[in-house]
């Protein structure tokens, strides 16, 4: 699995979300990397991991990702929210989490009604074996719809999408299973590391209620709103939201050294 190191400080793991790879977060590595060394993760299938090994599964990713990461916080975006959660919930190796347009459940259901539909996912995924590059595109809009910034955002989304080559179809469809299968709900209570959840008020993805909801099931949690955010709010906020990361990474390192 390829994971790019760079910048200097305190450790942290930052995890993309569905098609994309760890160049998607330029704009945060522009505004962290001198105080922080960044662990930029293309999850197998993606980017320079396209031919990893590694299953796209909770369990198999996150325990290479450890195995070649040292003790840090852990940043997901979207889909990549799914693997960082999973980490927190699991290993004393995670040090603190930073949810960027991420729930534990990205479909509705019982007692979770601020989320999609089960079969917007899956009607992604019939789409993809007979349109693939039209089905990423559709993809990327709903990434952006919404945020005040939509436009160039989605420029932004489009030009990093194959800069490392094409992500394999079947990892597109695994991630797609796992945004439409998984839900984590139960492992936030007994979360024992600090985490952000940060939200864009007009994402239509990853409504920013649904986040506001897991930062109230998770101890020593808070939640911010970027008000003009979409689904990406990293590209568009690019200041707001490294501001509000630094914060939390911050205030981690204060409570290590207390």
């Amino acid at each position: 699995m390829h994971i790019e190191t760079l910048g200097s400080g305190p450790s942290l793991v930052m995890l993309h979300g569905w098609a994309l790879h760890g160049g998607v977060f330029a704009p945060l590595v522009q505004r962290l990397s001198d105080r922080y060394t960044l662990h930029l993760v293309d999850l197998p299938g993606h980017g320079h991991s396209r031919d990893s090994e590694v299953a796209l599964t909770l369990d198999a990713t996150v325990d290479a990702i450890l195995a070649h990461t040292p003790p840090a916080a852990w940043l997901g975006w979207s889909l990549g929210g799914l693997f960082a959660l999973h980490a927190a919930a699991t290993s004393p190796q995670v040090r603190g989490l930073a949810m960027i347009a991420a729930t534990p459940r990205f479909v509705r259901g019982d007692g979770w009604p601020h989320a999609v539909l089960p079969r917007v996912f899956a009607q992604f995924g019939s789409d993809l074996s007979g349109d693939y590059g039209g089905t990423l595109d559709r993809f990327l809009a709903l990434d952006t719809m919404g945020s005040e910034h939509a436009r160039s955002e989605l420029r932004t989304l489009k030009q990093d999408l194959y800069a490392r080559g094409e992500p394999a179809p079947a990892a597109l469809q695994r991630g797609l299973q796992l945004l439409e299968q998984t839900d984590l709900r139960e492992t936030l209570p007994a979360l024992s590391v600090p985490s952000l959840w940060l939200g864009g008020r007009r994402d239509l993805l990853v409504p920013s209620k649904a986040m506001r909801a897991a930062a109230e099931a998770a101890p020593n949690a808070q939640f911010v709103e970027i008000a003009g955010g979409g689904h990406a709010p990293f590209l568009g906020h690019a200041d707001l939201v490294a501001a509000d990361v630094d914060r939390f990474l911050q205030a981690l390192s204060q409570d290590v050294a207390a």
